[in-house]
């Protein structure tokens, strides 16, 4: 069975690449085929790491608290690129200031992103949770195709 692919990164101009290269360890050891971008990443490389290797999420970091302004509009870049219907996930330290994780989670959901990770989460659970939505996805996909045919 192929492995599940996901594309990661450091977006914006934050440059903090140790929890990176944790995510990158933590996400190959519970088996997705991971692609490291590395830091400093723009929107458009995640989307087009994303297209050419048929990725099934984006995972977004950010640590320096500007998530809130350097994922804006990231739906809607992959909508315009053709692949809108794409996984997106975002966790770190994603604002400046201490905010109740409720609104900062709200705030990345109306954003578009499936799901947003404090930076306390337990990443054995955010690996489950990434792989239960890969594989809704696919078999939501799976009965939809069977419907039209």
């Amino acid at each position: 069975m192929k492995k599940s692919t996901l594309v990661i990164g450091v977006i914006g101009a934050d440059c903090h690449a140790v929890g990176n290269k944790v995510l990158d360890r933590v996400f190959t050891a519970c088996g997705f085929r991971v692609i490291n971008l590395g830091v400093m990443v723009s929107q458009d490389e995640y989307i087009d790491a994303a297209i050419e290797t048929g990725a099934d999420a984006i995972v977004v970091s950010s640590i320096y608290g500007h998530g809130d302004i350097d994922c804006l509009g990231l739906r809607e870049r992959c909508i315009e690129r053709g692949v809108g219907e794409i996984l997106l996930y975002v966790g770190g330290n994603l604002v400046v200031g201490k905010h109740d994780f409720a609104e900062v989670e709200s705030t990345f959901k109306a954003m578009g992103f499936d799901r947003v990770f404090s930076p306390s989460h337990d990443l054995d659970d955010v690996c489950q949770l990434i792989a239960n939505d890969i594989n809704n996805k696919l078999t939501n996909f799976r009965q939809h195709s069977e419907e039209v045919m």
